[in-house]
């Protein structure tokens, strides 16, 4: 019986992780792999452990393959180099080290990008489209993540010319993003772009709350954002690159190598807005962006 590792950066209980595990299972049942039956999987949470545990627990349950998201990638590596690993939901497995490159991995990782750094720029693009008095972003970013450095440095170069400043806002904790925003609304024509990351599962609800209560709009990178009550969202849906991270899982236990199997971008990405939302602002959303949804909701 092969053994397949599965370390989420979110709670195991999160909706968001339980859909992406869904996804996951029912690509390998559709390849033949049934938990118990001829495969073990073993699931982890990376949420509030420190990253030397959860690594260790990782390398002590000695899987033919680890199967991992977001940011758990670097500290699983510093620890293991003869176990093949697939990424899912990974911003810049280049820049970051894990892969030499996205069509020749080299080494023991491959796997599938949550989006490129261009989208952030889209972002800013569609809450302006959206909210065109906007003049101030505060952009919620992980500030001690690469990838949250990257996310907001997309969105500075594409400000200027559509005449947005931005600032920062880290997503440390509670506390100080109430403060962080509750600064930022003193002065007028604000709006939020959250980005994509860890603390974004634990801080969102918070988020959305406090766009309401301030009246702030703001673009989401999920859907499940939207359907929570904020005001857009533009992104890959978080869920698609587990049925294909199957695939790869299915063709490494085979014998294919991760070397070989070259690092995946998301082709489709999904544009979803709450007319609710935006009435409770003031905002009448212009119909060439409704045309372009992919769902709306009432």
């Amino acid at each position: 019986m092969r053994r397949i590792g599965v370390l989420t950066s979110g709670a195991l209980r999160d909706p968001d992780t339980q859909a992406d595990y869904a996804a996951f299972l029912q690509g390998l049942e559709q390849l033949g792999w049934s938990d118990g039956r001829n495969v073990r999987i073993e699931r982890r949470s990376a949420m509030d452990i420190p990253e030397r545990q959860y690594a260790a627990e990782m390398v002590a349950l000695a899987p033919d393959i680890i199967v991992t998201s977001g940011g758990s990638v670097g500290p699983l590596l510093r620890l293991i180099h003869d176990v093949p690993i697939v990424f899912v939901g990974v911003v810049d497995p280049v820049g970051s080290g894990y892969v030499a490159s996205l069509a020749q991995p080299g080494g023991n990782v491959t796997g599938f990008l949550l989006f490129e750094y261009s989208l952030a720029g889209k972002w800013l693009e569609l809450l302006k489209q959206v909210a065109p008095d906007v003049t101030r972003a505060a952009v919620l970013r992980d500030a001690a993540s690469a990838t949250g450095i990257g996310q907001f440095a997309v969105i500075q170069a594409v400000a200027p010319p559509l005449g947005v400043d931005v600032s920062p806002i880290d997503l440390r904790n509670a506390a100080e993003i109430e403060r962080a925003v509750a600064t930022f609304v003193r002065r007028p024509n604000g709006g939020l772009i959250t980005t994509a990351s860890a603390l974004m599962t634990v801080h969102g609800d918070l988020i959305i709350a406090l766009a309401a209560r301030h009246r702030l709009p703001a673009i989401f990178t999920r859907r499940r954002y939207v359907t929570s009550g904020g005001l857009i969202s533009y992104g890959p849906n978080p869920s698609d690159p587990w049925k294909p991270a199957a695939a790869y899982v299915d063709r490494i236990l085979k014998g294919e190598k991760p070397a070989d199997l070259p690092v995946q971008a998301p082709t489709k990405f999904e544009l979803v807005i709450n007319l609710k939302t935006a009435k409770a602002l003031g905002l009448a959303v212009p119909d060439s962006v409704l045309a372009r949804a992919d769902e709306v909701i009432e």
